[in-house]
């Protein structure tokens, strides 16, 4: 890259599992990389290798504090507004929080891209709008179902990023991400994503806990082509439209726990989850010429090779699932 191509780019949650991916490919790309994060589900660890680096800049502040993010985006060229609350228990257990953070905070880093003319918005959203989705793979076409307050918040906010480039003409793209995994997943003591359950049971010597029978299937879409997603939509002049990220492919939960290998337990099948999901991710072929990377055998290995990350992670087992769920059933049920 040329200097004359360089960004000033503002990267909001950048010490996320994703963002951290992100800010990782823009300093790799001679990008200047400003990092706004308020280590709730983020880690300053996370960007470790890259501290040295004289293009990042980390900021320790929250989205919902609109007088101290705005001036950090002035002068800047392009925004990747990652932050956000996730999982879906803590969501029905607490809405006040994911609203104040996915809607209010989306909203407060939108106005600040406003006020601040910048060129290139992309925003982080969620398939989990899709719901149960009546049509495989899913396209961005289909009706929207949300069905707890985290997949909510992120579609509420996805709308305002969709009103907010029509009306103020702020050139935005909305991503919405299928299951993501990879290295740096969350490692918190929320009861969440698959991979990082089963990796700390593996290092752990327990079994795997898979929900139902374990051939519900998923579309496992690894990091690094996520990251890639988003600085692709940032290069390219696609403006305002929404576009699915997905491996191309879906995979069996069972498949998963064979290619991590070890014992398995099955719990009950949870309520509000889709036997499937399944991006149809044509649309961001034909409008990005993006295409996925990595094969599900090559990330799980990639996983394998770095798992002593999960070490501090809590191990779950069916008993502190079922207490940690409990709140699910009895609303989703």
């Amino acid at each position: 890259m040329n200097q004359t191509e360089r960004k000033k780019v503002v990267v909001t949650g950048g010490a996320g599992f994703i963002g951290s991916h992100l800010v990782e490919l823009l300093l790799k790309e001679n990008h200047e990389v400003t990092v706004i994060d308020n280590f709730s589900t983020g880690r300053p660890e996370n960007l470790k290798q890259l501290k040295e680096n004289p293009n990042l800049n980390l900021i320790f502040a929250d989205i919902t504090d609109f007088e101290k993010i705005e001036p950090i985006f002035q002068g800047k060229d392009w925004v990747f507004h990652l932050a956000a609350l996730a999982d879906i228990v803590p969501s029905i257990e607490k809405p006040f929080e994911y609203h104040k953070s996915n809607v209010d905070g989306t909203f407060n880093v939108l106005q600040s891209c406003v006020k601040n003319n910048i060129k290139r918005f992309v925003y982080s959203a969620s398939s989990s709008c899709y719901g149960i989705p009546d049509v495989y793979p899913t396209p961005e076409t289909t009706e929207t179902s949300p069905q707890y307050p985290y997949a909510l918040t992120k579609y509420v906010g996805e709308q305002y990023v969709m009103h907010w480039g029509k009306l103020y003409k702020l050139p935005v793209v909305s991503l919405r991400l299928f299951n993501v995994y990879g290295t740096r997943s969350r490692t918190s003591g929320t009861y969440g994503a698959a991979f990082g359950v089963f990796l700390a049971q593996k290092l752990a010597g327990k079994p795997f806990t898979v929900v139902g029978d374990g051939t519900q299937t998923r579309d496992f879409t690894y990091v690094t082509d996520v990251a890639d997603a988003f600085y692709t939509a940032a290069k390219s002049h696609v403006c305002n439209e929404i576009m699915n990220v997905g491996s191309g492919n879906t995979y069996s939960v069972n498949k998963i726990v064979d290619l991590l290998g070890g014992e398995k337990v099955y719990i009950p099948k949870r309520p509000g989850e889709p036997d499937c999901t399944f991006a149809d991710i044509s649309k961001i072929r034909k409008l990005l010429n993006w295409e996925p990377k990595v094969s599900i055998e090559e990330g799980v290995n990639n996983l394998l090779d770095n798992i002593d990350y999960w070490k501090k992670a809590p191990v779950w087992d069916e008993n502190s699932i079922k207490k940690a769920t409990k709140s699910w059933f009895k609303y989703l049920s």
